[in-house]
């Protein structure tokens, strides 16, 4: 498997390692090395039956469909297999003159009087028969095809859903260690290979083994001696077929990872063209695409080179087949063992047989690439959802909020919160002071449970009660969170500060929106609050995101708001504005704020300061300014005669009169 995970960042050491390690050697010889480094690895890629139950879970509702599809493409194969028998009997009644040559069914029926020894009605009759067997094998075509649509759709709609319930209940924590391209890619492309397999590859396969049977089984009745002879090309066409199109398999997913090497280069440079401007890198990075691009189009030229090799000695292969038939089955004909009829019966099926033989091939090298994709489809099922225990709770959450001798460590790494133990008292504003890396938004994830504690790593209660016991949704409806690099929608303004209570009324929105003091910068669009908020928000500033994203939090009314430096691309008077206006409507909410701005902390009730993920200091604006330490030493720094003049113009505008939040 892990030479077909290595994702878009494989492709040039797949390809050194196993695309084409062999160049130079013989064409047999860097077949037979292929064949048995594909077989190696077809042996890790087997589809595991536990992943055939999590596709089959999607399938049922539509069994019925796929079912009937295929008795249509059953009925539709043996009615074409119909047409040379017809051709048959016609050039035998009429050019050969044997009316014997008529099937004994047909001789039996009350129109064969009106046949016999008219040639004109025998062609008739023939004509008659080709058009009916031409409607009949069209309406069960359209049967096969509309019943494979509806069954194709309905399963891969059932799979997607699926697939995105399932996400959406994943922890935190799993997607924080899966990239989220690689999570679309299984999602989008290998839900297609997924539904080509189960949707056109097996049905195929069926349809093709049904269809070789009968045609032989037909052809066997009629000459054992031409039949033997067209079946023995079967096999050599089905592993030749096999033979290139493992191969071919194996070049096309290298130059499908460098595909992705390329799109990904388009990717990052269109997000990042600010920073191309900025730096003048537009050279390089134009350089950097036709490096890659170059890399791309030359595996695609060598693939290119093995497909035409692939179809010359198949169309070699195929016109031997054909050469063959014609020539043995002519030599019969002259020799009066083989009638006019049947002879050309024999070369009808016998073209018949042949692409539908060569693609068996094909379709069994694609199956393999479906078993990957089976898998990584099935690896995401398989992970394990949050889940809440039977007895979860729903205690109120405006209580005491207690990290009890909390340490916390992510995976591989030293502890970010170290034997962490302080109280947050109901409706009190709580501000928490560090440095980078400190632990500050690790506190912020564990008390909205994106991470869970293990129970050697202490507690967070709120009125006592342990997290790990209230259940997560109502935890995370109850916690109004702002981050400091908010996430917006590609949706308008207005829907995005309301996308926590969808139908809010325009005042409701707009008093949250004066709160968080972005309702004047919103007028001055030409939309308004209808202006569409571009891709990650492209269409606002900084400054302006995280104010649409505090009116969003607003707009919930949880009994616990944090602020994890979310003022941080305001300047400090739009800060001072914005926490003065909180302050007089957040009523009884337990407010927690992060920032590095001592402007922004020092009117909070209680300051934290962390250091290395432990306690380092606790207290009042006046008790730490009042002792040496962390705190003293950043307010030394950040402090001016300007800065102090702020703090002044923020506590008179707490006095001013901001538009209530309406309750809902």
């Amino acid at each position: 498997m892990e030479i077909f995970s290595l994702g878009i960042f494989g492709g040039e050491k797949f390809l050194k390692e196993n695309g084409f390690r062999r160049a130079g050697l013989p064409l047999w010889k860097e077949i037979f090395f292929d064949l048995r480094f594909l077989r190696e690895v077809s042996m890790k890629n087997k589809i595991d039956a536990r992943n055939f139950g999590l596709i089959t879970r999607y399938l049922k509702g539509f069994y019925h469909l796929f079912g009937i599809a295929l008795i249509c493409s059953m009925l539709h194969t043996i009615l074409n297999a119909l047409t040379p028998q017809i051709f048959r009997y016609a050039v035998d009644g009429i050019l050969g003159g044997d009316e014997t040559a008529l099937p004994e069914v047909v001789q039996k029926m009350l129109l064969h009087p009106l046949l016999a020894g008219n040639a004109l009605r025998m062609l008739g009759a023939a004509a008659a028969a080709l058009i009916l067997v031409a409607i009949l094998s069209g309406l069960f075509s359209y049967g096969f095809r509309m019943n494979v649509t509806k069954g194709s759709e309905g399963f891969v709609k059932a799979l997607r859903d699926g697939l995105f319930a399932h996400i959406q209940r994943l922890p935190f924590r799993w997607h924080v260690s899966h990239q989220t391209g690689e999570i679309i890619q299984r999602c989008t492309s290998d839900v297609e290979v997924v539904r080509n397999f189960v949707t056109n590859q097996m049905l195929e396969v069926i349809r093709i083994v049904f269809l070789v049977g009968f045609s032989l089984t037909v052809m066997f009745s009629m000459n054992l001696q031409m039949a033997l002879i067209a079946a023995i090309f079967i096999p050599i066409v089905i592993l030749y077929s096999g033979i290139f199109y493992a191969k071919i398999a194996a070049r096309f997913r290298v130059a499908d990872e460098a595909e992705g090497v390329l799109s990904t280069t388009v990717q990052e440079n269109l997000t990042g063209v600010r920073v191309v401007r900025a730096f003048g890198r537009e050279k390089f990075e134009i350089s950097r695409f036709d490096e890659k691009n170059e890399t791309f189009a030359n595996l695609w030229i060598q693939l290119g080179k093995l497909m035409s090799l692939y179809w010359s000695l198949g169309d070699l292969i195929t016109g031997l087949q054909i050469m063959t038939v014609i020539s043995v089955g002519a030599l019969l004909a002259v020799n009066g063992q083989l009638t006019l009829g049947e002879f050309l019966a024999f070369v009808s099926y016998n073209s018949t047989l042949i692409w539908p033989v060569r693609g068996l091939g094909r379709i069994l090298s694609e199956m393999s690439k479906a078993g990957v994709s089976i898998d990584r489809v099935a690896y995401i099922l398989r992970a394990e959802e949050e889940k809440d225990p039977p007895e979860a709770l729903t205690p109120p959450l405006d209580q005491d909020i207690t990290f009890e001798n909390v340490t916390f460590r992510y995976e591989g790494q030293k502890p970010v919160l170290d034997h962490l133990s302080f109280t947050i008292p109901a409706g009190s504003t709580f501000a928490i002071l560090g440095s980078t890396g400190s632990g500050k938004s690790t506190m912020v994830h564990l008390l909205d449970r994106l991470y869970d504690l293990e129970p050697d790593e202490g507690k967070i209660t709120i009125g006592g009660v342990d997290l790990r016991q209230i259940r997560r949704d109502y935890l995370r409806h109850g916690i109004g969170l702002v981050l400091q690099e908010p996430f917006l929608f590609s949706r308008t303004i207005r829907e995005n500060i309301a996308i926590s209570r969808p139908g809010s009324r325009m005042e409701e929105i707009r008093s949250a929106a004066g709160i968080a003091c972005v309702d004047e910068a919103i007028d001055t669009f030409t939309d308004g609050y209808d202006t569409i908020v571009g891709e990650r928000g492209v269409t606002l500033s900084g400054g302006q995101k995280q104010r649409v994203a505090i009116a969003r939090m607003l707009m919930q009314q949880a009994p616990i708001m944090i602020f994890d430096d979310s003022l941080s691309a305001v300047d400090a008077e739009t800060d001072a504005k914005i926490r003065a206006s909180l302050r007089q409507r957040m009523g009884s909410a337990t407010v927690i704020l992060i920032s590095h701005r001592i402007t922004t902390l020092m009117q909070a009730d209680q300051i934290l300061v962390l250091e290395d993920g432990k306690l380092a200091q606790q207290g009042t604006h006046a008790q730490l300014i009042a002792q040496e330490g962390i705190y003293k030493n950043i307010y030394d720094i950040q402090m001016s005669s300007s800065d102090r003049e702020l703090i002044e113009s923020g506590r008179s505008a707490s006095s001013d009169s901001t538009p209530a939040l309406t309750s809902p």
